[in-house]
């Protein structure tokens, strides 16, 4: 399986490259991979390896520091950050609000973070959830949307959105 678009005039695919170039994760590191056998009791319908999270809780709740913050207090909400990142945007489910327990071993070290190949864990679960919507039963696929967009509006340049008017950044001049 190749995962492939087929057009009239070929075949497309997204690709590592395209990970890297449009999300800017990185895609030569090591492996995101993880223990999936979690066993909480915090389980929702049954499954005991998905942890419920609120975006908007990510997006809207600040934690109070105190004035003097040990390193813990500060990494705590850096992981929360990263934690929404993870199950909003890089490997969303069709709901956005659950993320495998598997990445939580992976925050726990911060230094590390910027080690693991983000970009290829992307594009797997984005080829897995594109698999699954081929089935008509499916009403919602859970992946990366901002990749799938990003990279069609690259590929497929008649269906980019027009502007009207300029686009100018005034604070960067």
């Amino acid at each position: 399986e190749t995962h492939t678009f087929h057009f009239p005039v070929g075949e497309c695919t997204v690709t590592l490259e395209d990970v890297a170039l449009q999300l800017g994760l990185r895609i030569d590191e090591k492996l995101v991979t993880g223990p999936t056998f979690f066993d909480l009791r915090t389980s929702e319908r049954g499954s005991s390896s998905w942890l419920k999270h609120k975006t908007k809780m990510f997006r809207d709740h600040t934690i109070a520091l105190p004035d003097e913050p040990t390193e813990q207090q500060l990494l705590q909400p850096c992981r929360a950050y990263i934690f929404g990142l993870i199950g909003g945007v890089i490997m969303p489910d069709k709901s956005s609000n659950r993320i495998h327990l598997m990445y939580l071993p992976l925050l726990a070290e911060l230094e590390c973070e910027g080690r693991y190949s983000w970009g290829s864990a992307c594009l797997a679960h984005l080829y897995r959830e594109m698999c699954r919507a081929i089935y008509p039963s499916l009403k919602k696929m859970g992946e990366c949307s901002l990749l799938l967009q990003s990279w069609a509006w690259y590929r497929m340049p008649s269906i980019q959105p027009r502007v009207q008017r300029d686009i100018t950044f005034p604070l960067a001049s």
